[in-house]
């Protein structure tokens, strides 16, 4: 299927948010939450992309039924309007094989394949792994680059190896090395999204097309406007969006697990994304008012203000 919002320079829309999945307090699925937050991100905080099951879904405690569920949820709500990425990653190469081609079947746009974790393949490993999950659809691949969680960063030489396939056409960088990524994308047409959210505006200023969000469940409309503004040469404008949403970022990605604060945040701002699935637990009474504080500072309504 067609990506509703994908351009050439940036294959899977600009403004992506790693969706949470919102969990009832028994522990299962809430698939209407999970189509009413897809809907928010979109048509109100300017989501142009989602991606669905990665870790901040915790794509980990998920069955792959209800993976399946869960994008087909998202396709239906928001798929006409937004490109839907698949998380479809896994550290066993026949498994993530499986997990693209039902993500294929159930309409997702695109799939985000992050690099085998706990098992530390070698490079040609990874070079492996990943171009069996391209071969195995016909669906644009996002390569997710994340060392901090897999213990292997994918080199720079096999990124430029990898940019030969035809369906390998973008990177989610969250290891921050931004000379490494500025080699690779002089090298490729590999398209760069920002991966951390403490650096986006960094990586908008070496090229990247946009950025795959954790903050975004709450600020999207904000970094969206960043984008837009950097893009347009307006870079003052886009460093006062940084600066201030600073507090946010700290907030959200610094106290504790992103999905915890993402959910958290949330129900604060009067959205429910409902509850965590262990091991993940939801946020202390200290980590929230925490993050009020955090989220007024950022300029924040909350709801019960």
């Amino acid at each position: 299927m067609a990506s509703p919002t994908g351009t050439s320079d940036a294959p899977f829309g600009r403004m992506l948010t790693a969706m949470v999945t919102p969990f009832a307090k028994d522990g299962a699925v809430d698939y209407e939450g999970v189509q009413r937050l897809a809907a928010y991100l979109v048509d109100e905080q300017r989501n142009d992309g989602l991606v669905v099951s990665g870790t901040t879904g915790e794509s980990p405690t998920t069955t792959d039924d209800e993976k399946e569920r869960i994008l087909r949820a998202v396709v239906e709500a928001v798929g006409d309007r937004a490109t839907v990425v698949a998380g479809a990653g896994s550290n066993d190469t026949h498994h993530s094989v499986e997990l693209a081609r039902v993500a294929e079947r159930a309409g997702a746009h695109g799939l985000l394949v992050v690099t085998p974790y706990y098992n530390k393949p070698p490079q040609e490993g990874l070079y492996r792994h990943f171009t069996a999950v391209a071969d195995a659809t016909g669906l644009p691949v996002m390569l997710y680059d994340i060392p901090g969680r897999t213990g292997v960063p994918i080199a720079t030489e096999t990124l430029i190896r990898l940019a030969q396939h035809p369906r390998i056409v973008a990177v989610k960088d969250a290891k921050s090395d931004l000379f490494a990524g500025s080699q690779v994308m002089t090298a490729t047409d590999l398209v760069f999204y920002s991966g951390d959210d403490l650096v986006n505006l960094a990586w908008l200023s070496v090229g990247a097309a946009g950025f795959v969000s954790v903050v975004g469940h709450v600020v999207g409309a904000d970094l969206a406007s960043m984008i837009e503004r950097y893009r347009s040469g307006n870079v003052a404008g886009a460093l006062e969006v940084h600066r201030r949403l600073l507090p946010v970022v700290a907030g959200i990605m610094t106290r504790t697990q992103g999905a915890i604060m993402s959910k958290a945040a949330l129900r604060l701002i009067g959205q429910d994304a409902g509850y965590m699935r262990l091991p993940l637990v939801d946020a202390t009474e200290e980590q929230i008012a925490m993050l009020r504080v955090d989220l007024v500072a950022g300029g924040l309504k909350l709801a019960d203000s």
